[in-house]
């Protein structure tokens, strides 16, 4: 089988698996994917799943990567906060919120760290494109939250001031109402705690 033919029929998927394959091109042999992995062509993700290497090279494929690989999730905490430039942190790995258990994956594109949260809190994140598909990434507001209520310890003005938040994007783009909104369907007082903290902190 011809590489060509794998391209044309599965670029616009984004990520395909081996079963996709199979239907499509019933006689197809697993060593073609061996080699082209060689060669750097496709790209193995996680548990028979692919991608082609240019699809990867895309800006935010790891995003991407991230909900596809561990559903339902969407971008969270540090990476999602960084995403925005709302703090200075190089992004390490992946950081994403999961209604299932806590995980941790690793690939040739990146590291991806999942942190559980309850059903009912899945919420306050938007799709944000990417190529044809869509990304799902928390607003900042959630992304604040979420980081001060999966990581307890940001719990004193020292510890929340060393994450640097931009002050700019505290004072004139943060939406109050809607981190209040979304504070408020927690319904946890420790973390109201927390965010009143954050919000001493930056006289907001």
């Amino acid at each position: 089988m011809k590489y060509l033919s794998l391209r044309s029929q599965f670029i616009e998927l984004g990520v395909f698996s081996m079963h996709q394959v199979k239907a499509v091109f019933p006689n197809f042999s697993p060593n073609n994917f061996i080699r082209w992995q060689q060669v750097g062509l496709i790209v193995k993700l996680r548990q028979r799943f692919y991608a082609f290497r240019e699809v990867v090279s895309q800006p935010n494929f790891a995003f991407f990567l991230s909900n596809f690989i561990y559903k339902p999730s969407y971008i969270s905490l540090h990476t999602a906060l960084a995403f925005y430039g709302i703090i200075p942190e190089a992004v390490t790995q992946i950081t994403a919120v999961s209604s299932l258990k806590t995980a941790d994956f690793q690939n040739d594109v990146a590291q991806f760290s999942y942190k559980r949260i309850k059903p009912h809190l899945l919420f306050g994140y938007e799709q944000k494109p990417f190529g044809n598909r869509t990304i799902s990434i928390a607003t900042p507001e959630k992304a604040i939250l979420d980081l001060l209520y999966l990581y307890p310890f940001y719990n004193t003005e020292s510890e929340i001031e060393n994450l640097r938040f931009d002050e700019d994007f505290v004072h004139n783009e943060l939406n109050i109402e809607k981190l209040e909104l979304y504070l408020d369907k927690f319904n946890n007082k420790k973390l109201a705690k927390r965010v009143e903290i954050f919000r001493n902190l930056y006289e907001i």
